[in-house]
């Protein structure tokens, strides 16, 4: 018998194993459930390394963890931290208006859950933003001679890499792995994160908080809380919220590769002053986001109780409706159209009505800019007086638990 006739076809065989199974011989699930802990591994190192650290500053990490976040991302996404940086820093400094690289509200939800990579890689080639808002990100030898050189290279290899792995199947591993980025940041949270959602603050933006539950897409579903503490490096405020991105960044700590910067500011409660002063009034500024949730929360109490008589006394029921959806936000959140109707349920509602007007006199303690630290220290001990002799029960507790409040 001819060598070669039994030497081809055992090749030939190897070659149709190897290009089924690949080097592990893994099964589909077996080779799926990688690609999930693979992509997992890229989303820790974007809400880690690109976000927190590289554009928020929000903490420090070590060259170590630094650099495997560096050629993670190299491999994975081909994505550039000066180019990542400065888009995302541009999109916090023009927030919903016109220069946000991603605004559903400029371009509509549509186009940035479809085609969010495409804005993505759009904006990356405006060198005025790479300058602007590029600054401190790497620009040793590897980042200019292959991580930025070459950032195509990185997902090249990785198909090479999967397809050795797990053979055919490594395709499938690979075009997840590309795709996970686009849909998940780029899409949901640049797309949905500024239009579905519930908010915790009203940020001077449109975002939300997509989920409670910070998992899938790191922690970066509690995008609301983000914007509200951009320079934060923990994402969830509340007891309920979890935020898998700061358990790494924990971890981290704990190993000596990481090092907080900063986390959200909490209000810290103590004896109840006599006056407001002011420290009350530092303490106030310090935390203002959390001091007009907790005025939203007695708002809503109010709302429920007296719409509760309205319609009792057969209001109309949009009306009720609008003042249930509407009545807890700021005044610049509510739409043009709403305002009408919330204008007739304040008519029918003295008590609604003062909490409104009190509601805007306290915003304007931090909104207004020409008042001296004893004027605003002032307003703030009138405003306090006015809520306690309002009659109102809501105001007379908000304003005392006001004035407990230290720095």
């Amino acid at each position: 018998m001819n060598t070669s006739d039994t030497v081809i076809p055992t090749l030939w065989d190897g070659l149709v194993r190897f290009l089924d199974q690949g080097l592990t011989g893994a099964s589909w699930w077996q080779a799926i459930l990688v690609a999930l802990v693979l992509t997992h591994i890229t989303i820790a190192s974007v809400t880690i390394y690109l976000h927190r650290h590289s554009a928020h500053r929000a903490l420090d990490l070590h060259p170590v963890a630094s650099h495997f976040f560096r050629f993670w991302l190299w491999m994975t996404t081909g994505m550039v931290t000066k180019e990542w940086t400065a888009i995302h820093r541009k999109h916090h400094a023009k927030c919903e208006r016109e220069g946000d690289p991603h605004s559903p509200v400029i371009f509509g939800i549509k186009k940035v859950f479809w085609e969010g990579a495409e804005l993505y890689r759009e904006e990356s080639r405006n060198q005025d933003t790479l300058q602007r808002f590029g600054h401190n990100t790497p620009t040793d030898w590897i980042e200019r001679n292959l991580y930025t050189r070459y950032n195509k290279l990185g997902v090249s290899l990785m198909l090479i890499i999967d397809v050795a792995l797990f053979g055919a199947l490594g395709l499938t591993v690979w075009a997840i792995q590309m795709a996970w980025i686009p849909v998940t940041a780029a899409g949901i949270i640049n797309g949905f994160g500024h239009y579905w959602g519930y908010r915790n603050f009203e940020a001077q933006d449109a975002s939300t908080n997509v989920s409670p539950w910070g998992i899938l897409i790191g922690g970066e579903e509690l995008h609301n809380n983000h914007h509200t503490y951009p320079t934060s490096a923990k994402l969830s405020v509340k007891p309920y919220e979890f935020d898998i991105g700061w358990a790494y960044i924990r971890g981290l700590q704990a190993l000596g590769l990481a090092s907080v910067k900063k986390t959200p500011p909490k209000m810290a409660f103590g004896d109840v002053r006599p006056v407001a002063d002011e420290k009350t009034l530092e303490a106030i500024i310090a935390n203002r986001y959390e001091v007009m949730a907790g005025y939203a929360r007695e708002m809503r109490a109010a709302c429920r109780q007296e719409l509760a008589g309205m319609k009792a006394r057969s209001a109309d029921a949009t009306l009720v409706q609008a003042a249930r959806r509407w009545l807890h936000r700021d005044e610049d959140k509510v739409p043009a159209n709403v305002k009408p109707q919330l204008a007739q349920v304040l008519a029918q509602s003295p008590v609604l009505d003062k909490m409104v007007t009190m509601r805007e006199e306290l915003r304007a303690l931090w909104t207004g800019t020409n008042a001296t630290r004893e004027q605003l220290a002032a307003d703030l001990q009138a405003w306090c007086r006015r809520a306690e002799e309002s009659g109102i029960a809501a105001l007379r507790d908000f304003s005392i638990k006001l004035r407990s409040a230290h720095a």
